[in-house]
């Protein structure tokens, strides 16, 4: 199996510690398929800047291709984190060149030759995810914790594979996944950090755990 990851990528840049790491959603998802066995490839945006050269050498040691990145003059997104008695904090973002990504025509074509499309929230193909369920390709999204926001209706649609994330399964998280998979999702998956997770496939609502 080949997937496709696609949108956003940053370093997460520790400044108190003065390290730096690629990160962001698709490409962690890129690097934990490959290293399951997979084939995986990334389509975004980096900046001409040093963290740009990072991510696209971070991404060719995984063993990524990353034929469809693009680098485009300006600087690649920053996350900065800071970390609080063991656990990370996250700061201000700056988007850089990531805010000027749009899939273009070319971008589809490449996604839909893989066996799935993987992309969320942030990944800012919302407005053109539509151009990818007509090639018929699968597509998986991660809404995260952001149940209420606009990208949910604009996207929810087009998904066959929908993540979102909540703190408890109860009655409100289950009746929430049922109005998204009556949208078009065939599955419809809610992590609950470690309480497990919890998919509901239309018929019937299954939870597994850590």
């Amino acid at each position: 199996m080949k997937i496709a990851t696609v949108g956003d990528n940053c370093i997460d840049l520790y400044n108190s510690m003065g390290h730096a790491y690629p990160g962001g959603n698709p490409v962690n998802v890129a690097v934990y398929f490959t290293r399951l066995g997979g084939e995986a490839s990334y389509t975004g945006v980096v900046g001409d800047d040093e963290y740009g050269k990072l991510m696209i050498n971070a991404l060719k040691k995984k063993n990524i291709d990353i034929s469809n990145v693009k680098v485009l003059p300006g600087k690649t997104a920053i996350t900065h984190v800071e970390l609080v008695e063991g656990d990370r904090v996250f700061g201000d973002y700056e988007a850089g060149v990531m805010a000027k990504f749009k899939l273009t025509d070319e971008d589809v074509d490449f996604l839909t030759k893989h066996d799935i499309v993987v992309s969320g929230l942030w990944g800012m193909i919302e407005d053109d995810i539509y151009k990818i369920k007509e090639k018929e390709t699968l597509i998986a999204f991660d809404f995260a914790t952001k149940l209420n926001d606009p990208i949910v209706e604009k996207a929810i649609y087009y998904v066959d594979y929908a993540f979102f994330s909540y703190e408890e399964d109860n009655d409100f998280v289950r009746n929430y996944m049922k109005e998204m998979h009556k949208k078009g999702p065939k599955l419809v998956i809610v992590t609950l950090g470690e309480k497990g997770s919890l998919c509901y496939d239309g018929t019937r609502f299954t939870k597994y755990g850590i």
